[in-house]
């Protein structure tokens, strides 16, 4: 409630006010212990202008990201051209230095009234933190992850200030609290400061358990997100596809004059750090043709529970509300048709894009005179054809998919983001800077007094697979869009406008977010060969139950979730000292641990 409305006015409308965990835990005397540091996901850390061309006049480090937006509404054209980077390199176009904001303000909000960090900071405040006990390692979230440190030392800059922090609270380790992006941005940083330099920080093997207490990870796309591979594909994602079903002419050619979806590929497509959230682990993670470790369990129009403590929470339980769920195909994350989603593999049938589009008769390109120029253009009608006769792709076909759609941007990102499952950590290729954020080619580090937590929401259809189809527009248009026309037939169907959705915070699915601390790091494991302890906790999302409540306090969505009460009393607890058994151990909605279980991957 906004705070001219006098207490006792909210009270009548919305019933007595809860302490904030801030305040709640001062009253049992917790007070600020480990100091704590907080690393952004991808687009909610702001960026400034600190060079640009003529056309940026006037807007020396003035927010080009976050904040008001202003200057997109101003000029668009200007702003398209400042925020992408170089095609070839992957750095900073010629003329233009773009740069990350620091300090807490750099993620505190990512627009005006828009919270991202700003709540959990103001509760950490209210047991005794402050800028010297907090520490936002804010950085170009476009960039690879390696090149924020060959660009800005961001990675050195990060290893100094918690060395400094370390130093200068009695030597107390600090807590470390990723999200979403940055869950893997602070996995690679772990195996950079421990690796001999010049590739690495030159830490020693024992740097993370002189340092770290505790990472604390909030919504983590461990193994990846579906939701990039569409956002690669055809810039969409569920409530783009929809608008730009029932506004195609809005959205492509919008009241500037800019075809929206074109540009947005162009910008994104030079964005390299998105490849790191590429589905990891292939079909032995994400399921084949006729296969998911999700299978049937979970029921996309079941109603959510309201209240969403720790007392309410169910342990190693799923809560499903129908017992006739419809089996889903989710190993295939992109169809082409409703029909092919759910036929049987054997009655599909296929040719092979790759070989078909060489062999096939060279159709005319795509014309090449339209107001903005995407790789689609210089593909040619035979191989965008020959895509949509291979009918399905799994998490196995979608790297081929992207490197033949777009191959700028993933031959740029090969040489720093990598897929697979690792048959032999061992080996020396493994030392590559390129496998250091994918949790299946690396091994933690040697900690074992150091605890991970996988913190996410659940209980909200996540887009996890696709149905696509031909786009009859323009030439000029991008050729691929969902097929928002696809449903399910029934309230109850995972299949909606085109997306098959699974149990997740409406981004990252649970697969992904859980599978790593359920089982790929639970115990000893060749990727967890110190033993760290893994803690998963998961919040059951609870949407406000009225429009006074704003985002509401007990939400399990991917950003609003670090308004969660629950999940910011955890944080306090572990900031103040509490280990996660302290905490009760593992807290699990859904069936991360049976879909842990199908999987076969050698531990």
């Amino acid at each position: 409630m906004p705070a001219s409305i006098p207490q006792y006015v909210t009270e009548v409308i919305t019933g007595p006010l809860t302490d904030s965990p801030g305040v709640k835990l001062r009253k049992e005397g917790l007070t600020v212990n480990h100091p704590v540091v907080f690393v952004p996901g991808i687009v909610t850390g702001g960026l400034e202008l600190w060079e640009g061309h003529q056309c940026a006049e006037g807007l020396f480090r003035k927010r080009l990201w976050g904040g008001t937006f202003g200057e997109l509404y101003k000029r668009p054209l200007c702003w398209a051209q400042h925020m992408s980077l170089d095609n070839e390199t992957g750095l900073d176009p010629p003329g233009i230095r773009v740069r990350p904001v620091s300090g807490l303000v750099a993620a505190d909000y990512f627009a005006a009234g828009y919270f991202v960090w700003a709540v959990l900071i103001a509760n950490l405040a209210q047991i005794g933190y402050e800028e010297k006990t907090m520490y936002m390692a804010a950085y170009d979230w476009r960039l690879s992850f390696q090149n924020t440190e060959v660009r800005d030392q961001t990675l050195s800059r990060m290893k100094s200030n918690i060395e400094l922090m370390v130093a200068t609270n009695g030597g107390k380790k600090v807590v470390v609290i990723p999200h979403s992006m940055g869950v893997l941005y602070f996995l690679h940083f772990m195996k950079w400061v421990e690796a001999p330099a010049p590739m690495g920080g030159g830490g020693g093997s024992d740097w993370c358990a002189k340092h770290i207490k505790a990472v604390m990870n909030i919504g983590g796309p461990f193994l990846g997100v579906p939701k990039s591979v569409s956002g690669l594909f055809s810039v969409e994602a569920r409530d783009i596809a929809v608008a730009r079903a029932f506004a195609p002419g809005f959205l492509d050619k919008d009241v500037f004059g800019l075809q929206t979806f074109q540009h947005l590929m162009r910008i994104t497509r030079t964005w390299d750090s998105t490849m790191s959230m590429i589905p990891k682990g292939g079909d032995t993670i994400w399921g084949g043709l006729d296969w998911s470790p999700e299978g049937e369990s979970f029921n996309c129009g079941a109603k959510r529970l309201k209240n969403n403590t720790i007392n309410n929470m169910v342990q190693n339980a799923n809560i499903n509300l129908a017992d006739d769920v419809k089996s889903v195909n989710y190993g295939r994350i992109i169809s082409f048709g409703k029909d092919v989603a759910e036929a049987h593999s054997s009655k599909i049938k296929r040719v092979d894009f790759q070989q078909d589009a060489v062999n096939s008769v060279k159709l005319p390109n795509l014309t090449t005179n339209c107001d903005i120029w995407i790789e689609y253009h210089e593909i040619g009608n035979h191989r965008i054809k020959a895509v949509a006769d291979y009918k399905v792709y799994t998490a196995g076909s979608i790297l081929d998919l992207l490197h033949f759609v777009a191959p700028k941007l993933m031959a740029r990102g090969g040489a720093h983001f990598s897929h697979g499952i690792a048959d032999d950590l061992d080996d020396p290729k493994y030392q590559h800077y390129k496998y250091w954020s994918n949790p299946l080619e690396t091994k933690l580090p040697n900690a074992p007094d150091m605890e991970i937590y996988s913190m996410y929401g659940v209980g909200i259809p996540t887009e996890r697979a696709y149905v696509y189809k031909l786009n009859s527009g323009t030439d000029c248009s991008i050729p691929f869009q969902i097929d928002t026309s696809a449903e399910g037939g029934s309230e109850d169907s995972c299949l909606k406008g085109g997306v098959f959705s699974s149990d997740g915070d409406e981004t990252v699915p649970v697969l992904s977010a859980g599978f790593m601390c359920a089982k790929g790091w639970r115990g000893k494991t060749r990727f967890n060969p110190s033993g760290i302890r893994t803690y998963i906790r998961e919040y059951n999302h609870a949407p406000p139950a009225n429009l006074l409540e704003g985002r509401g306090t007990q939400s399990g969505a991917h950003v609003d979730i670090m308004g969660n009460f629950a999940l910011i009393e955890d944080v306090l607890r572990v900031a103040a000292g509490a280990t996660g058994k302290e905490l009760g151990g593992d807290h699990v909605y859904s069936d991360i641990f049976k879909w842990a279980a199908r999987i076969n991957l050698q531990l």
